[in-house]
């Protein structure tokens, strides 16, 4: 059901402010409104909060996330982190920024100069290893490169799929050093060519021009391995690579030693200045005057006395909780807030999807939580196929549990399942007919009726009818509360009793029809057509009253809803028809392993469409014949200011 919401003002002295949104964004109760677009005559102008009054929080935020990246992540014990996350956490916000200056001003300094080391160092290791690589596959060639002094050698790395940008390279190199270049190639794996090109320096600047428009890698040999043979560039890259790495492994362990002082304050630190910062950003929705601060918003009713408990608990009489009266368009617009059972909750994810409810209409989710899982166990009704959906669901929530959309889908599929296994019983099917042939279970007998689905399509025909004009008759007496609820509001009172009385008129009609079709057909008394006919007169003035002259064609609309619910039937049988095909084409092979697996992927088939297409228009039932006979939404959902992790992640 929907939660009543209550509009409330929260008035405090300035100093408080920043305690005050603490405890609300710990409570998680108040979906924040402006407090400054909206006064009434009579009440004091209030200002928005501005920038400036914010506090350094977000620049805070900034350097001490960066202080934690520099870090490397130790193991930490939990109960050693929550006290102190608790104790920095009580903190006013003066003391926790100076806190929080004083930590930054210690370890940044040194923390910026540790992680610039660390990058050049791993900057220079990258760069030793990919010299020594490609030296390597061109060391060959180095019998071939002319030892002339005042030349530049530069390697060249190009994909083997463009091969063809060498001869483009020489041509060009021809042309620029007037044929002063020497320019080898070789293959340095299945898929690059390096190509070595020596040329004189005075050239140096054209050439790179050149190469960097083909848009091939070029690698630049450092100038102290320039003229050296390629044997002693290997062993100063060597040498190289062991000083990088020793000066890697001494930052390294500077930056632990600090970690292990510093890394638990550092991650309660980051994580309350997230939240203060989260908090903060709500600023210029909350009205002042010179003095002090006014926060306005929407609490579910069943939250506001313990949110008004706490405020008066941590902060006395200084800080006031003030109920607002609102009017009917108002009260028409309160966040929507769905206040279910758990085994509702994966039917409210259905409507909000859909669209969410008004907060002055009816709730469908716990009437969807009742109907569509029985309309669903109806139509499957098999104890087999009810087992492997239930296996499936279970399966797939223990498999995907950070999917919330898919555990909401499961949830009803294990609900559902359970209804097939439900029906199932009453209707003797296991796979079909195949439990009966076994002598597990038969069709029991219900008012005289043996409920076996090949046999008793007409009694199912009539049932599924029955509940269609159950369901519809309740859509219209929920639409004639709603209507009710408009009027005791005072809001669209006119368009209210209109919709009372064409609701109202649309019962009664549906109600003659019935019983002159069912009194003609010898069903009923044959009397009752008069009752009938009589009750048709009464009700079409009421429509015409309600929903005009044209409402009148809504009658055949609620008739054809109606009929809509024959396909329970329908899809039911089709179902028990596959399977008990299923079984006797698996029972007609004269291979008994060939009969089995033509029996299984049919079952397989018929199960997978059990999942889909009873599901499918269970919800459209709902959806479409149902909900459209009371339900509007359109409402927008409760977003309580809290923190959206649901709690602390250090």
């Amino acid at each position: 059901m929907l939660q009543k919401m209550m509009k409330i003002q929260v008035i405090g002295p300035k100093k408080d402010l920043h305690n005050v949104l603490d405890l609300l964004y710990a409570k998680g109760t108040v979906q924040l409104e402006d407090a400054s677009t909206q006064v009434r005559p009579g009440e004091i102008s209030l200002k928005k909060m501005t920038a400036e009054q914010v506090g350094d929080i977000a620049a805070a935020l900034t350097k001490i996330g960066g202080i934690l990246l520099t870090l490397p992540k130790i193991r930490v014990d939990e109960k050693t982190v929550s006290n102190t996350y608790s104790t920095l956490r009580a903190q006013s916000q003066e003391d926790l920024l100076l806190r929080v200056n004083s930590v930054i001003d210690e370890l940044e300094p040194v923390t910026k100069l540790l992680a610039t080391e660390k990058s050049d160092l791993e900057i220079t290791l990258t760069n030793l290893t990919r010299y020594e690589k490609i030296i390597d596959k061109i060391r060959p060639l180095e019998s071939s490169l002319p030892a002339l002094e005042g030349f530049e050698v530069t390697v060249l790395l190009i994909q083997r799929e463009f091969k063809d940008v060498i001869d483009i390279i020489r041509n060009a190199l021809t042309e620029i050093t007037r044929n002063q270049f020497e320019l080898l190639s070789a293959d340095v794996d299945e898929t690059t060519i390096a190509a070595v090109t020596i040329f004189n320096k005075r050239y140096s600047e054209q050439v790179h021009s050149f190469v960097f428009t083909q848009n091939v890698n070029e690698v630049r040999l450092p100038p102290e391995y320039l003229g050296k043979p390629f044997n002693e560039i290997f062993s100063l890259i060597e040498a190289g690579k062991t000083t990088a790495t020793d000066e890697n492994a001494r930052v390294n362990a500077e930056l632990a030693k600090i970690s292990s002082t510093w890394y638990v304050e550092l991650s309660a630190l980051h994580q309350i200045l997230e939240e203060r910062n989260q908090e903060l950003s709500v600023f210029s929705k909350i009205g002042q005057t010179e003095y002090t601060f006014v926060i306005l918003g929407w609490i579910p009713k069943k939250s506001l006395k313990d949110t008004r408990t706490a405020l008066k608990d941590a902060f006395g009489g200084r800080v006031l909780v003030n109920e607002l009266t609102l009017t009917p368009d108002e009260m028409a617009n309160a966040p929507t807030f769905y206040d279910n059972p758990r085994f509702v909750k994966p039917f409210e994810y259905l409507m909000k999807v859909v669209s969410p409810a008004r907060s002055t209409e009816i709730d469908p989710s716990p009437l969807m939580a009742i109907f569509l899982p029985v309309f669903f166990g109806i139509m499957v009704g098999d104890i087999g196929y009810g087992l492997i959906i239930l296996a499936f669901a279970l399966i797939m929530k223990w498999k995907f549990p950070d999917r919330d959309w898919l555990q909401h889908l499961m949830n009803i599929l294990v609900i559902a399942s359970i209804w097939s296994i439900f029906f199932g019983y009453f209707y003797g099917e296991f796979f079909g007919d195949f439990g009966e042939h076994m002598g597990w279970i038969h069709p029991q007998t219900l008012f005289g009726v043996e409920l076996n689905r090949m046999e008793a399509i007409v009694p199912f025909l009539l049932l599924s009818i029955a509940i269609g004009v159950f369901h519809v008759f309740l859509g219209l007496i929920l639409g004639i509360v709603n209507a009710y609820t408009e009027i005791s509001c005072k809001r669209h009172v006119a368009k209210a009793k209109k919709h009372i009385c064409e609701k109202t008129g649309m019962m009664i009609v549906i109600t003659g029809l019935i019983l002159v079709i069912a009194a003609t057909a010898l069903a009923l008394p044959a009397p009752l057509v008069t009752t009938g006919a009589i009750l048709i007169i009464i009700a079409i003035p009421l429509i015409i009253i309600g929903g005009g002259v044209f409402g009148t064609f809504e009658i055949m609309s609620t008739v054809g809803n109606i009929l809509s619910y024959a396909r329970i039937m329908a899809i039911g049988t089709a179902s028990v028809i596959l399977a008990v095909v299923a079984n006797k084409l698996g029972g007609m092979m004269e291979v008994a392993l060939v009969g089995v697996l033509i029996a299984v992927l049919l079952h397989t088939l018929n199960i997978v469409l059990a999942m889909f297409s009873p599901f499918l228009h269970s919800l459209r039932l709902h959806l479409v014949e149902f909900d459209s006979k009371f339900y509007e939404g359109g409402g927008e959902m409760y977003k309580p200011f809290k923190k959206e992790n649901g709690g602390k992640s250090l």
